[in-house]
């Protein structure tokens, strides 16, 4: 039996957390693929799964337009779990009711668990109360024949459910999320007991798999890889010339974006510590060039990008002849990405939404369906040391989207030794290594300020520092405020055109962790 021979597929009806079901899968030593909704019964059954899972999603099953999946999947005989629109999916299609609820149910509900087997089996039943985590406004009014609701909410009499006879169970919150409490066991139940799956797809298997899949896919080709220093690259790199040795000719491009010493001691540290082959490209002039007079975010971003696809094109028309692109892409990048539905992407990362359509290399991308700490587990797996790994993530468009407005030489002058003071003082407390990131940025206003009794009006910067797991929620760190206080000083005293200082406390969602 192969690694993946045992896989749970998930379809995905364009929630945002779609991405976190197949992680918290994963989390169990069990593979997992997302795939579109629109998938065939063909292509499935090809898969031989042994679950299915049918995620959430912003439409409504009753809209004329609503993303439907093939009903024929409910006679594969294949255990298939819905959750939230994939629960009320299930129901609109075996017979159920769904209609526009009186009260909608978004964040935090009391879950009273009324039946104890299947998916909630182990779960105290009421009056005990679980923490759930809700987001629709639909709900359930008539569950289809067969089915036997097994858990309750305050506006859903219909909160969970499963068939009697065949292996179907349905959620109307959202088990995947660190807010549902119960969630883990949920999805344990549901992929050990209905699924019969075992714990088998590791890191080590995972690198088995994708070394066969690239030497298959590259064969005696040639392969640049986009190296910037970060985590993503330097494991994509790693990966790749595991599976084809000296084919692989690592790039790595000064856009002229990066932090001050930032492009000497990546070169430093691949050259000395790695047996990567690797070529420096000074492009900072004409990355400038590029974003002369660009405000605009999206714009700046694809504008970077572009640019970089343009310089590999060019490297690699130096080294003979390529075909291939390896670069550091990570699921976060894609969902943010995508436009689902004719809805506007979040942002255009420049490894994503900003690549242009006729490019000439194809793409080797071993680490799109990876979360940041999966793939910090699969470099440390890979062999890549601590110094490579735990450094925090660092954009693609690097400080180009940290300054907000247009980019010249002044402001990214001013904006590289903020940040050098924001790092320095997160390194010297030992905060650097708790926090997901930490980072300064130059905002587009000035204000009056008073400095040696004279009136100022210079520049702002913003200190954003968040905690997360993956990239797709965060909260702000609470960084103390001594420590808040050296940086702002630092700042105001060091860098020369800034006379205030300001701290982030916003959290994603709303907000992003990068400012652009």
């Amino acid at each position: 039996m192969s690694v993946h021979d045992e896989k749970i597929l998930i379809l995905d009806f364009g929630s945002q957390t779609t991405q976190l079901i197949a992680r918290r899968i994963r989390e169990q030593k069990v593979y997992s693929e997302i795939h579109p909704y629109t998938m065939s019964l063909d292509q499935l059954r090809a898969l031989n799964p042994s679950g299915i899972v049918l995620s959430g999603g912003p439409a409504s099953v009753y809209d004329d337009d609503a993303p439907i999946s093939d009903p024929a999947i409910f006679e594969l005989g294949i255990p298939i779990l819905g959750i939230c629109y994939g629960a009320q999916l299930m129901m609109h299609q075996l017979g159920g009711r769904v209609e526009q609820a009186k009260s909608r149910e978004f964040g935090k509900a009391e879950l009273s668990v009324t039946d104890t087997s299947a998916l909630f089996a182990g779960i105290t039943p009421a009056p005990a109360q679980h923490q759930v985590w809700m987001s629709h406004g639909d709900r359930i009014e008539e569950i289809a024949p067969g089915f036997l609701v097994t858990a309750t909410s305050a506006n859903s009499p219909c909160a969970a459910l499963r068939h009697e006879e065949k292996p179907f169970v349905a959620v109307q919150f959202h088990p995947e999320v660190a807010h549902t409490l119960i969630g883990t066991d949920l999805l344990k139940n549901f992929i050990f007991s209905l699924c019969h799956c075992k714990p088998t797809w590791t890191m080590d298997s995972f690198i088995e798999a994708t070394v066969a899949e690239i030497k298959a896919k590259v064969g005696a080709d040639k392969v640049i890889c986009a190296l910037s220093g970060g985590v993503d690259s330097s494991v994509v790199a790693a990966m790749v010339h595991r599976a084809i040795g000296s084919q692989l000719t690592c790039i790595y491009v000064n856009n002229g974006l990066m932090r001050t010493g930032e492009s000497e001691s990546v070169l430093k540290f691949f050259r000395e510590k790695t047996d990567l082959h690797v070529i420096d490209i000074n492009a900072e002039a004409y990355f400038l060039e590029q974003l002369e007079n660009i405000a605009d975010p999206e714009e700046k971003r694809k504008r970077i990008g572009y640019g970089f696809i343009k310089i590999f094109e060019e490297e690699a028309g130096k080294l003979g002849e390529v075909k291939y692109l390896a670069q550091g892409t990570l699921y976060p990048d894609v969902i943010e990405s995508v436009v689902f539905r004719g809805k506007a992407p979040i942002k255009s990362h420049h490894n994503v939404g900003g690549l242009p359509e006729r490019m000439k290399l194809a793409l080797i991308e071993p680490l799109r369906e990876l979360f940041k700490d999966e793939v910090r587990e699969l470099g440390l797996t890979l062999g890549l040391p601590e110094e490579a790994i735990y450094r925090q993530p660092f954009p693609g468009p690097g400080l180009g989207i940290r300054i907000m407005g247009a980019v010249t030489e002044e402001r990214l002058t001013i904006l590289r030794q903020a940040d050098v003071i924001v790092l320095d003082e997160m390194k010297s407390s030992g905060w650097y290594r708790k926090v997901w990131q930490s980072f300064a940025v130059l905002l587009p206003i000035q204000t009056v300020g008073v400095m040696g009794d004279v009136r100022t009006y210079e520049h702002v910067i913003a200190i954003r520092s968040v905690d997360s797991r993956d990239a797709m929620t965060a909260d702000w760190s609470q960084l103390p405020y001594d420590l808040l206080g050296r940086i702002s000083t630092r700042i105001i005293n060091e860098v020369r055109g800034v006379n205030r200082v300001v701290y982030d406390i916003s959290s994603k969602p709303p907000s992003t962790i990068e400012w652009e």
